[in-house]
């Protein structure tokens, strides 16, 4: 699937990724001090061990606040990062969304956790793999069969294996992986869905299941299927089954960006090795 140029570079998407980790391990084990914990000597157990909490205190959103924000401004400046939103998840409930630096660096326009729009990149295969298990779990699919049974297409066999909706979903099909229109500039430019994938069939270079290769392709492929099997417009399948259900509002795989979501984008940065 190809997006415009105001896409986040994948370097970008890549540290954003990084960084909710590091939060995320760090605020997960946020304990107490060890220095509230009774003393006792090597392989013995405190008399008090049954009120010794197991997991410390509990984390509150002061606590998040306070450890993002010793750590994400700083990387941001470091790595030449636009901006971020970073949201916090604790017991199915939001407990901290902020946003950090600028969603247009020109305009000094603050990213805002509530308005801005942004382009996940590859994050977005989850959703596709969701709606392939959607219809998995309907049984509608067989993850393990010859993808062709669900094309109008034929994608030839590879040393005498058919390619199946798992190897596309562990990223095993054996394509060869290409740049060439996974980016665009201009909205005209864009292929519909059932256009790029049967004029664009990549090289096959391995046997399907045999080794893992990133394939961009694979993916588009597994939305096409999703858009065939459901009878929906890739994209309205993912609006009405996943993004709607979840009340992701202003989520959407259409591009350009409807009007309906259409709100302050997140601009295309690059920095130099300087971080400028």
């Amino acid at each position: 699937m190809a997006f415009h140029n105001d896409l986040l570079n994948r370097y970008t998407v890549k540290f954003l990724i990084l960084s909710l980790l590091i939060a995320a391990a760090g605020l997960l084990g946020f304990t107490s001090p060890a220095a509230d914990l009774p003393a006792t000597s090597p392989g013995t157990v405190p008399s008090n061990a049954s009120s010794v909490p197991a997991s410390g205190r509990t984390m509150t959103r002061e606590d998040a606040e306070a450890f993002l924000d010793g750590l994400v401004p700083l990387q941001i400046q470091r790595e030449g990062i636009a901006g971020a939103v970073i949201a916090v998840v604790k017991d199915g409930a939001v407990l901290l969304a902020k946003g950090y630096g600028y969603a247009d660096v020109e305009k000094k326009q603050p990213v805002s956790p509530e308005a801005t729009l942004f382009r996940p990149g590859s994050i977005s295969k989850l959703f596709t793999w969701t709606a392939l298990m959607q219809l998995f779990e309907q049984g509608r699919i067989d993850l393990d069969k010859d993808v062709n049974s669900y094309l109008d297409f034929r994608i030839p066999a590879f040393e005498g294996k058919p390619i199946t909706l798992r190897n596309l979903m562990t990223h095993t099909p054996g394509f060869e992986e290409a740049v060439k229109l996974l980016f665009v500039e201009e909205a005209d430019t864009l292929y519909p869905l059932d256009v790029y994938v049967t004029r664009h069939l990549p090289a096959r270079i391995f046997p399907p299941g045999t080794t893992p290769a990133y394939s961009n392709y694979g993916v588009a492929l597994a939305g096409y299927i999703v858009q065939r099997i459901s009878g929906e417009p890739f994209c309205q399948y993912a609006d009405r089954h996943i993004f709607k259900p979840l009340k992701m509002n202003r989520t959407t795989f259409e591009q350009p960006v409807p009007g309906r979501r259409r709100g302050p984008q997140a601009i295309f940065h690059c920095c130099n090795q300087a971080g400028s």
